[in-house]
């Protein structure tokens, strides 16, 4: 009998959740540069402002669903956490894509100059 009393709540958070995630995905990998394009209001007026770094990493789902970018400024690393959905992302450019083996890139914290670089993940090659 408890059962059936959670099954509409359940339907109920699909149904919130599905309408606030957005239309076209976000495709990028761990490891990739990207350069998120954000929009900031100053006053009532907006503008686009673009964070340029990283994805160390990736976590929850559905709605809840964020990312970490870190670049380095003025030799101080920098890390920023967008939410996958959210409206103020008006695009995600992937500028390289690094090869990885791991999920989550923290190792990338300790490092300094250019042992910060990833090597650049080869195009898939076609069979013939």
């Amino acid at each position: 009998m408890a059962e059936t009393k959670k099954e509409p709540k359940k339907d109920l958070m699909k149904l919130v959740e599905n309408s606030s995630i957005r239309a076209e995905r976000l495709e990028f990998e761990i490891g990739d540069t990207v350069d998120v394009h954000t929009r900031i209001l100053e006053g009532d007026k907006e503008r686009i402002q673009k964070f340029t770094g990283v994805v160390i990493a990736r976590r929850g789902s559905g709605t809840r669903e964020n990312f970490i970018v870190r670049r380095i400024v003025n030799g101080e690393g920098v890390e920023r956490i967008f939410p996958m959905n959210s409206p103020k992302i008006s695009k995600l450019e992937v500028v390289r894509h690094g090869q990885v083996r791991r999920a989550k890139l923290f190792f990338l914290r300790d490092r300094l100059g250019k042992a910060t670089r990833l090597v650049e993940r080869r195009p898939a090659r076609k069979q013939a």
